[in-house]
């Protein structure tokens, strides 16, 4: 979007620059690209240029950290494209001393962002984050910019790609590369990434959810795992799920199911190393915790979404005809989910459950398989 600016943060090493510089290559005719690096040497960035194949006439290059020099050379080059690698370690002589500061980020970022929206260009800075994966010092700078965008790896080359932040669209697309020798290659069909694949039945712990992230629809593996605390208080351990939902999931089976929970450390995970916020994935956390407490591993290989209220409901979610559709597709002969969907869907392929307790019956019984 022209004059906009996007703040991206990613793990050191995750591929941010080569990202950035595949952007800038593939602009071609449309306008000229200015890449500013604070960090890296001109020969350096040539180097990765031509190991990816983003080597372009229309790419300039400046290595350098002040930012009135870099705005020199923007207002020199003119460009429609401009990315400042990083945020970080430009700094401003009259805004302090030491780089990377609040207030020496918040200030380029500041007249960068300015920059870009007179002269109806694009700016993007890179940004380095906390070894919690939460973006450092830009943080400050975020509401400076239009776009919030994070670089997450996920199981072996995999990267995504989220946004937190975004003026001029929505934050729920996400973006699945896989890195190589030729630098980051988009995955258009990313589906059943996050699957894992086995002879037999699933084991206990483990539930199928059905995650709806933007316009994609993904199936995961949920595992859950509880084992006795040594001090007698439940902890939840999850960064794949956010531990508070973890919790009052397991708050409601607690109290629908009269299983304990509150004596047991938890841990789960995502296969894949995808993160899932939706609410859609309440149902599928509920089963995987239900068969790892009750070391029963579920009867009925179903594929589930819902949200689940704290009445032990399960309330629909968006989508659920194209989340059933391509459960079918994967191989799933079911899906579990909240009765509410089940008009239009045919009632073999779709297992409709009003409460908790019916969606358990129906995934650890027989009845499910008919």
């Amino acid at each position: 979007m022209r004059g906009s600016a996007v703040l991206l943060g990613g793990e050191p090493g995750i591929g941010k620059s080569t990202l950035l510089l595949q952007a800038c290559a593939k602009l071609g005719a449309k306008g000229k690209s200015l890449y500013i690096s604070g960090e890296e040497s001109a020969a350096q960035i040539r180097l990765r240029a031509e190991r990816i194949g983003a080597m372009a006439r229309h790419v300039e290059v400046y290595c350098g950290n002040d930012v009135h020099a870099c705005l020199g050379v923007m207002d020199s080059v003119h460009p429609l494209l401009t990315v400042v690698d990083s945020i970080q370690t430009i700094h401003a002589p009259d805004a302090g001393a030491v780089p990377g500061t609040p207030n020496q980020i918040k200030y380029c970022a500041q007249m960068l962002v300015e920059w870009a929206k007179t002269h109806d260009s694009m700016v993007v800075l890179v940004a380095h984050v906390t070894k919690d994966g939460m973006i450092a010092g830009p943080k400050a700078a975020e509401h400076l910019v239009d776009t919030v965008i994070s670089f997450e790896q996920a199981e072996h080359e995999v990267r995504v790609l989220r946004a937190s932040k975004n003026r001029f669209g929505s934050t729920e697309e996400l973006g699945f590369f896989r890195m190589d020798a030729a630098g980051l290659l988009e995955m258009p069909d990313p589906g059943s990434l996050f699957m894992v694949r086995r002879d037999g039945g699933q084991p206990a712990g483990v539930a199928v959810a059905i995650v709806h992230e933007g316009s994609r629809i993904l199936m995961a593996e949920v595992q859950a795992l509880t084992i006795p605390s040594k001090s007698g208080v439940m902890r939840v351990y999850s960064d794949r799920i956010d531990p508070l939902r973890v919790a009052r999931v397991a708050a409601i089976l607690e109290k629908h199911t009269r299983l304990d929970f509150s004596s047991q450390e938890i841990y789960v995970n995502v296969a894949g190393g995808l993160r899932i916020a939706e609410p859609g994935v309440d149902l599928p956390l509920a089963c995987a915790l239900y068969s790892a407490r009750s070391g029963q591993p579920p009867v009925t290989a179903s594929a589930m979404a819902g949200e689940l209220s704290l009445a032990g409901e399960v309330r629909p979610v968006r989508a659920m005809e194209r989340r059933a559709r391509a459960a079918r597709q994967m191989g799933f002969a079911s899906v579990v989910g909240p009765a509410a969907s089940v008009e239009g869907t045919h009632p073999t392929v779709w297992k409709g459950a009003r409460t908790l307790q019916e969606a358990v019956r129906i995934v650890w019984t027989e009845e499910g398989k008919r």
